[in-house]
């Protein structure tokens, strides 16, 4: 099973997605590796962006989605762009997209001890343990 984690920064999407056979977590190396959002203002950016992320799921035959949550109010909020960005994850067909806060994606990666691939972008750490917190969740 493939799950395509994400973590939203700012007016970006940074992707990792994760595989797991039997009990080994492996990293899916894609060519894509964040997509971002320009001037959320202009609906046919947002249009953009939205084509953009339905042709990565569909070329790459991702089922779940699986994004780290952010605060919606306090000192490290997410801005109004990332929230935003996550409705156009949500708003995908045939595709389960599910929220995870990072207090439950840090006790899943402690609990299973996942270990980071190389092959991943310092970036990317985030979206990959949100991948695989979802793979090891039962």
């Amino acid at each position: 099973m493939k799950i395509c984690g994400i973590e939203i920064k700012a007016s970006e999407a940074i992707i990792a997605v994760a595989s797991l056979d039997g009990q080994a977590l492996s990293h899916v190396a894609l060519a894509t590796k964040k997509i971002a959002l320009e001037d959320d203002d202009e609906a046919a950016n947002v249009k953009v962006f939205a084509a953009q992320v339905a042709s990565f799921v569909r070329e790459n035959s991702i089922d779940r989605i699986v994004i780290k949550k952010r605060s919606k109010k306090g000192e490290f909020a997410g801005g109004p762009t990332t929230f935003k960005i996550e409705g156009v994850f949500q708003l995908l067909e045939g595709c389960e997209v599910t929220l995870l806060s990072p207090q439950t994606i840090n006790a899943q990666v402690k609990k299973h001890n996942v270990e980071l691939p190389g092959t991943l972008n310092k970036y990317q750490h985030e979206a990959y343990k949100a991948a695989c917190s979802a793979l090891l969740k039962k």
